[in-house]
């Protein structure tokens, strides 16, 4: 049997010490970070632009030398700005037409906070003690990205909170609080 204390609590087993800056400084002083690639629908596109797309996509993974991760991570959406914007509308409106399309469209809304719906966000993370390498990285993949007509930026703070979110919680959001057993 081992002699080392087992902790009862998930947080001692996550090497994480902090977020800052967009990036995961680990317990070893490893850094974790990478861009978040924004979704592109490309089955609407032409099936040569679709091509490019993907051509130029693999294009870029075969240059990277590195060890790095794809991650997709949904998020959950919050329209409730764009609800009271509805409203709002809705409430100035006095056309009888309008106003049945802009609570059509309320109703929709109401549909979509109903059903947990969630917004899929793609990174692509690696791991680096350097920070000259990791801003080097960040800026090639942002190009290489762009160049195959995606658009991409580093991580945020709260990016990274939320693919560890992800996979730590299941997709909740963490809220620090009193535990009851």
């Amino acid at each position: 049997m081992s002699s080392e204390k087992r902790s009862k609590y998930t947080n001692d087993f996550i090497p994480v010490k902090s977020i800052t800056n967009g990036v995961i400084l680990l317990d070893n002083n490893d850094k974790v970070t990478g861009v978040k690639i924004q979704p592109r629908n490309i089955g609407i596109l032409e099936a040569d632009m679709q091509y490019f797309i993907i051509n130029n996509l693999k294009n870029v993974y075969n240059m990277i030398d590195y060890e790095f991760w794809i991650i997709a991570a949904d998020r959950p959406v919050d329209i409730n700005v764009y609800l009271s914007q509805l409203q709002l509308l809705y409430n100035s409106q006095t056309n009888p037409v309008k106003r049945k399309l802009i609570i059509d469209d309320i109703n929709k809304a109401n549909m979509f906070t109903h059903n947990n719906v969630v917004d899929t966000e793609f990174y692509l993370l690696f791991k680096e003690k350097d920070m000259n390498k990791i801003q080097k990285r960040i800026r090639d993949l942002v190009q290489n990205f762009a160049n195959a007509g995606l658009q991409s930026k580093q991580t945020s703070n709260e990016d990274l909170r939320v693919i560890l979110d992800n996979f730590l919680n299941g997709g909740q959001t963490t809220k620090f609080g009193t535990v009851i057993a």
